[in-house]
């Protein structure tokens, strides 16, 4: 049995290993661990270990909003089960990208061919960008795998699961909402009268899911519902609700996503490679057009215009509900061009994407980094109660906190106790390392204070401040 489905499957457990290893090669070495992976550990540590229960979830980066709180519980028991280590939640992560693949795989078969389901699957697997948000843990990371199941449980008029698929989209990040009005066609396509109650109930479940958000916001004023109302509101530099202007930007945001996902961010060959998909695709509609297929053209061209509508920088996590359909488009495509220009193309795909591979740059080592500052730290404290203070431009102090939590470290914050010395981490990267009279309120709040010693660790730089009262270097 065993034999015959390997023989029957080698073809899909070969693309799943490539994404396997991709991803979780020396995961602990490539893994981000910045501001916003401490946080999510600290809060989810919190709740394992006390009980605290939380009602929100990560705050968005604009406009002061909070999303919903089931990613954190999402990757609670991999925080567990890994006895608090911050691979834990990287690796399931890892594992979440991995089945994106097969359900990728899975989804393309069931909708298009086999040949698509191949090729989609695989050009997932290598894609750089794909890699790279695979690989650690982070809200957006999980938006590829529930956005694809939530259309695919849509196309098959599952509509309870759907809603607790799009619940999980929408606690990823709040561009999901861009997957509604392709729900909404998809529903309206397959409407018959038998589909009113489940409907009925996907909707009471959707809301259901909002009630820990609801509950947040009696308890603070509205907080959430304020800032979202304001986003939309005073929208100058943030959204532009008129869609007709989105459309002049279509053609770059087309280029920007197949250039980061299927040409090795090369800018040259994106070029090329848009041009192929969009001619491509229109042969597709004229030659091998189905529902299925337009489905994923409303797909791709509604989350286009929507995020046209985005007057700041696009990332790539922003179109992370885009992934799985550029891969299946390209791979249909792939699969009903002639046999020459389907391997040529997708040997020049493949070419460019693995010149991106991450494992060809040293690892960031940055879990490695923080748990070393911090032992310097505990080494040089003399086992006598301390302050700490993070000066970075691009990051934040949880990480660091946890690792000084887990191996119990005298730490104190500085509005519950001013200790006699404060040891002060700087990331040298687009700032000034100078932590005496700087301005920022853990370092300041600490008072007049001299530099007793200093040290580096793989370029970041640590000093340890003690009372200095006259105030003279």
């Amino acid at each position: 049995m065993l034999k015959k489905y390997l023989t029957q499957n080698w073809l899909l457990l070969f693309i799943v290993l490539i994404a396997a290893f991709c991803r979780l090669y020396r995961i602990s070495d490539y893994m981000e661990f910045l501001g916003d992976q401490g946080r999510d550990v600290v809060i989810v540590r919190d709740f394992l270990k006390h009980g605290n229960f939380f009602f929100i979830g990560p705050q968005t980066s604009i406009g002061n909003m909070y999303l919903g709180p089931f990613y954190y519980y999402l990757i609670a028991p991999a925080l567990l089960f890994s006895n608090f280590n911050p691979v834990g939640p990287a690796i399931f992560i890892t594992l979440l990208s991995v089945a994106t693949a097969y359900l990728i795989f899975f989804v393309a078969k069931k909708w298009f061919n086999s040949s698509a389901a191949y090729f989609s699957a695989f050009l997932y697997a290598i894609s750089p960008v794909a890699i790279k948000f695979a690989n650690f843990s982070w809200n957006p990371n999980i938006m590829p795998f529930f956005a694809l199941l939530f259309v695919y449980l849509m196309t098959e008029k599952r509509y309870l699961w759907a809603s607790v698929a799009f619940a999980m989209c929408l606690n990823s990040h709040y561009l999901a909402l861009l997957l509604l009005p392709l729900a909404v066609i998809i529903w309206l396509k397959d409407y018959s009268k038998t589909s009113i109650k489940p409907t009925l109930l996907a909707i009471l479940i959707f809301f259901l899911s909002l009630v820990p958000q609801i509950l947040f916001d009696l308890k603070h004023d509205g907080q959430n519902i304020k800032a979202l109302a304001t986003f939309f509101t005073y929208r100058e530099t943030t959204v532009n609700l008129k869609v007709y202007k989105s459309l002049p930007i279509i053609p770059q945001l087309f280029n920007q996503i197949n250039t980061r996902l299927l040409a090795g961010k090369d800018i040259n060959f994106g070029i090329v490679v848009s041009i192929i998909l969009f001619l491509g695709l229109i042969y597709l509609l004229i030659r091998h057009r189905t529902d299925k297929f337009i489905y994923c053209l409303l797909w791709y061209f509604i989350g286009l215009v929507g995020l046209g509508l985005y007057k700041q920088h696009i990332y790539d996590h922003y179109f992370g509900f885009l992934f799985p359909v550029l891969f299946i488009l390209m791979g249909y495509l792939l699969s009903k061009i002639s046999k020459l220009l389907s391997i040529s193309l997708l040997v020049f795909l493949t070419i460019f994407s693995l010149l991106q591979n991450p494992f060809r740059w040293s690892p960031n080592s940055q879990l490695k980094t923080t748990a070393q500052i911090v032992d310097s730290i505990i080494s040089n404290s003399n086992n006598q109660d301390f302050n700490f203070a993070l000066l970075a431009k691009q990051n934040y102090d949880p990480p660091y906190r946890y690792i000084l939590s887990e191996k119990k470290a005298s730490v104190k914050l500085l509005q519950d106790k001013i200790t006699d010395q404060l040891f002060v981490v700087c990331e040298p990267f687009q700032i000034d390392c100078n932590p005496i009279n700087n301005p920022e309120w853990a370092v300041a709040a600490f008072g007049w204070a001299k530099i007793d010693s200093q040290w580096e660790i793989n370029g970041i730089k640590i000093f340890k401040l003690i009372k200095n009262p006259s105030g003279k270097s």
